[in-house]
């Protein structure tokens, strides 16, 4: 009877026209996530890209693996790894077969876990360790003593990747799970290894005329909706919802001594931030 008389007490509030049950829901959503702790405040997450510098091979990865390390000590480092040409070799046999989404960023995990583990075996000697997405509880004691994580940058939706507004193709790859560890983490910083400075209003490769942007909001570059962008445009719309990380760099790292620099929390390369 007392079910049935909560039930009847509900219906009649809806037919008075009254606010339905856990109505101030949304604001109390809100003010939990506001107040949210920082899991790991004092981590620099830094992605490191498949195509840009991974597939340069040794001139473009060695350099860059002698400053992390020589980062590793004075800096937490947590590492994310791009898939590169391989995953887009492999989105295009997949996109050619019909296959779905979840599909795809299956295989695109696959890719970047490849790359991961290369980097994992160069850091190895100087504490690089391989984490894997059930491991990542165990973060803070990687920290403690003194390991260098690496990580896959896919986010680990893999099947259950959500379809995309645009084609078959994920919206969330590496970028994007590199982007919403900072932002699980409250990481202290989110870099973007790429080989160019940063962003630009046109591929600075293929268009002489683009213009370097070394700093912009993420209203105004999604107002401005480029045609090329030197980072996923998923990313850009998390931000606007973030709360830890209202701000990302983008580096780059075939020049030695920008990745110090945007450690040591000097404005090198493009910053984007949420206004």
């Amino acid at each position: 009877m007392a079910d049935k008389r909560r039930h009847g007490s509900n219906g009649a509030r809806r037919a008075a026209g009254g606010p339905p049950p856990g109505g101030a829901l949304p604001g109390v959503l809100s003010q939990t996530y506001e107040d949210a702790i920082k899991i790991l405040p004092d981590v620099n997450v830094i992605k490191i890209g498949g195509q840009s510098i991974m597939d340069r091979g040794r001139p473009a990865v060695f350099p860059l693996i002698d400053e992390i390390v020589e980062n590793a000590g004075r800096h937490r480092i947590l590492i994310g790894a791009g898939g590169g040409t391989r995953a887009r070799h492999a989105y295009s046999v997949a996109l050619d077969l019909d296959l779905p989404t979840g599909v795809l960023a299956s295989i695109g995990c696959a890719t970047s876990r490849q790359n991961a583990r290369i980097l994992q075996m160069l850091l190895a000697r100087h504490g690089g360790v391989y984490l894997n997405p059930e491991d990542f509880e165990k973060l803070p004691l990687y920290f403690r003593v003194g390991c260098i994580p690496v990580m896959v940058g896919m986010p680990p939706y893999e099947y259950w990747e959500k379809p995309s507004e645009r084609g078959r193709i994920p919206q969330n790859r590496t970028d994007s799970g590199v982007y919403l560890t900072g932002e699980f983490l409250g990481a202290r910083s989110v870099i973007f290894v790429k080989d160019e400075d940063g962003l630009y209003s046109g591929d600075p490769k293929k268009n002489q005329r683009a213009t370097f942007i070394p700093r912009i909001s993420v209203q105004e570059l999604l107002a401005r909706d480029l045609d090329d962008l030197v980072i996923e445009r998923v990313v850009l719309e998390n931000m606007i919802n973030a709360v830890n990380v209202r701000q990302i760099q983008i580096v780059n790292g075939l020049v030695r001594g920008n990745l110090t620099r945007a450690l040591n929390g000097e404005h090198v390369g493009t910053i984007i931030y949420t206004a």
